[in-house]
């Protein structure tokens, strides 16, 4: 039983899957998305961008289910160019909505997850290990919660679970709306959102005093790992 999950980014990708599969495993998904999830799941509308907004969304959904037993921070978004070509609100969205978002999320729920000794999983990237060109705000950004979560894991440790996920490619809507150059190509191995899902929930039922510190998945064939 995993219990009642928080997951952001909840309405797709990643975090949809995540939120099936945590249903499946007899827990209790709550959402927070910028868009409505179809499959009508509990949810907050709130963008990440919006700290006040976003820790508000996180105690109403809290409070709605009677505590938190885990958060999973899937949201994130990407701006691909070159550093001088991409449009300065738009590269430090990417740093707001990856980075600061998953604090603010993780912030605002932990007098919850303290009390229920829950546990978190952040959502990193193979990018957040291993830099590319035209991927600043990217790398900046899963490079950031790599460290934030590492940090975090130490400060929390014994009263609160931390996992740092490294996902690799998936067949999600998150390539969508690049350029050609920017998106994978006809041949690329990619994941299901749902093996990674998978991964996500069998680190959210450690039972407390154990953990799956870091998690990598990726495709056998990723090329940003190792």
């Amino acid at each position: 039983m995993v219990g009642k999950i928080l997951i952001t980014g909840g309405a797709s990708g990643l975090g949809r899957a995540t939120a099936a599969a945590v249903a499946k495993a007899g827990g209790r998904p709550l959402v927070i998305d910028v868009s409505v999830p179809e499959d009508g799941v509990d949810h907050v509308v709130a963008d990440l961008t919006d700290r006040e907004r976003t820790e508000a969304a996180v105690w109403e959904l809290a409070e709605r289910a009677g505590g938190l037993d885990g958060v999973v921070t899937a949201a994130g978004i990407d701006r691909c160019g070159p550093l001088a070509q991409v449009p300065a609100a738009e590269w430090e969205r990417v740093i707001a909505v990856n980075l600061i978002g998953t604090a603010s999320v993780v912030r605002a729920a932990l007098p919850y997850l303290t009390r229920s000794a829950g546990h978190v999983v952040t959502c990193a990237s193979t990018l957040g290990l291993r830099a590319v060109s035209d991927a600043t705000a990217y790398c900046a950004a899963k490079f950031g919660v790599v460290g934030f979560t590492r940090a975090l894991a130490a400060e929390l440790a014994g009263r609160v679970g931390v996992t740092l996920l490294v996902p690799g490619g998936m067949r999600t809507a998150f390539f969508d709306g690049r350029d050609e150059q920017y998106r994978p190509g006809a041949d690329a191995r990619l994941n299901q959102p749902e093996d990674v899902a998978a991964a996500i929930v069998f680190a959210l039922g450690q039972p407390p005093g154990c953990e799956v510190r870091e998690l990598v998945v990726c495709p056998s064939t990723e090329p940003s790992w190792p």
